[in-house]
This record gives structure tokens, sequence and C-alpha cells, in this order.
């Protein structure tokens, strides 16, 4: 609990997430979480025996997809604040303190992982990853003249307007808070390697990741298309 309000980490897992029980674990451990919830993107067996040995909810649902996965988290929580994260271990638990400390003056807090100080050797964050990530979190801002932790009012904002399927949902949920004014911020987390990360660090791959963020930054901007 923070304050007054009730805390819900939402954790989308698929197969062989290795470090499932220990990221459970990590957030339980701040005393500031209410309630872990994991949804079920496609996890295996194995990965669920390790969800089941922790106090985590885990959530079921019959078509797998990762906003799709979100979407049921939030859903499935009567928390008044709610923190988005990843199963690999990407994100350390701690961080939780800096993301609820800002809520309460902003209704969103983003955690920005492009920070070179917090970031860990062998994390995957690449020079590439570090630029795309910071000069289009740069661009959304300067756009859209505004100053994943959301309350639930700022969710409903924008919740209908994104679309995206993949990865890609948590990059236009930030430039749809932006679009609609949502008082947000981004602070800086540390990130760290990961044995079951699914992550491409290949050019190619982060190529065409940066015309679909620019694509969706700019078609949002001017012609509100998603």
């Amino acid at each position: 609990m923070w304050g007054k309000k009730t805390v819900s980490v939402i954790i989308p897992a698929s197969k062989k997430q290795e470090s499932i029980f220990d990221v459970i674990q990590e957030y339980d451990s701040t005393g500031y979480v209410d309630e872990v919830i994991v949804v079920d993107n496609g996890i295996d067996e194995e990965t669920e025996s390790k969800i089941k040995k922790t106090r985590a909810r885990l959530v079921k649902q019959r078509i797998h997809g990762y906003a799709r996965s979100i979407r049921s988290g939030i859903k499935n929580t009567k928390a008044e604040l709610i923190i988005v994260t990843d199963a690999n271990g990407f994100f350390k638990g701690k961080d939780v303190l800096k993301l609820l400390a800002y809520s309460d003056d902003f209704d969103m807090v983003f955690g920005s992982r492009t920070h070179k100080p917090l970031i860990e050797a062998d994390s995957g964050m690449n020079f590439l990853r570090c630029l795309v990530d910071d000069i289009f979190g740069k661009l959304i801002t300067l756009l859209f003249l505004s100053s994943s932790l959301t309350n639930r009012k700022a969710w409903a904002k924008v919740n209908k307007e994104c679309t995206i399927g993949d990865e890609l949902f948590l990059t236009q949920w930030l430039i749809n808070a932006a679009k609609n004014k949502v008082r947000f911020i981004e602070v800086p987390v540390n990130y760290r390697p990961s044995s079951s990360s699914s992550y491409s660090d290949s050019f190619i791959f982060q190529f065409v990741r940066a015309v679909r963020i620019f694509f969706s930054i700019w078609s949002t901007r001017l012609f509100g298309l998603r």
C-alpha cells in the first residue's frame, strides 16, 4: 500500500520464464505491493509451477497476446495504483518506490531504461536500442507538449486508443498519454540482463521497431490514427 492507496503489480508471462519466481519475490519484498497478478500469456507447466510457489494470483486467458495480457490483468484488480512489469527480470523490484513516489504528483509514471549508469552489462540495451528509445521519448514530449505506473482514471483515458497487440503497446500507451494530456513523467530505472529475454538485438529488428514507433507518433499527432 502507498499512503492509503492499494498497489497491484501486473506481470504478463509466457513460456520458459526462468526468472518469474524471483521477480514475484522481489516485488513482494518491497512492502508496498498489495497483490501480484501474473497473466497467462502462454506459460508452460514449469513456469506455472514456479508461480504457484508464490502468493501471486494466476489469471488464465484463452486468447494470448502481450497487450491482451496487460488489459486482462488490469481488469482483474481493484487496486488504485497499477504497475505493469515484465517476467524476465529486466527491472528491479525496488524501483517501484521511484514510481510510487511520483504517483503523488502524476497520474502515470513511466520507467525509462535509457539512463546509462543504470544499464547493466549484457542487458541487451545496446547503443541502437538506447538511441531509438531516447530519441522517440523526447519526440513524444516535444510533439504533444506534455509534462508503467498508472492510476485507474488515467488508464480509462487511454485504454480504448491503445490498439497495438505486441510489445509496442507500451509505447503507444505513452503516446496516447501525451495526446490526451494525462499528467505523466518518466523516471530512470535499473535495466539488467535476463536469461529468458525474447528481445532481438539485430539491426533489422531495431530498424523495423523504430519505423513503427515513428509512424505511431506522427499518425497520432497529425491524423489521430493508431
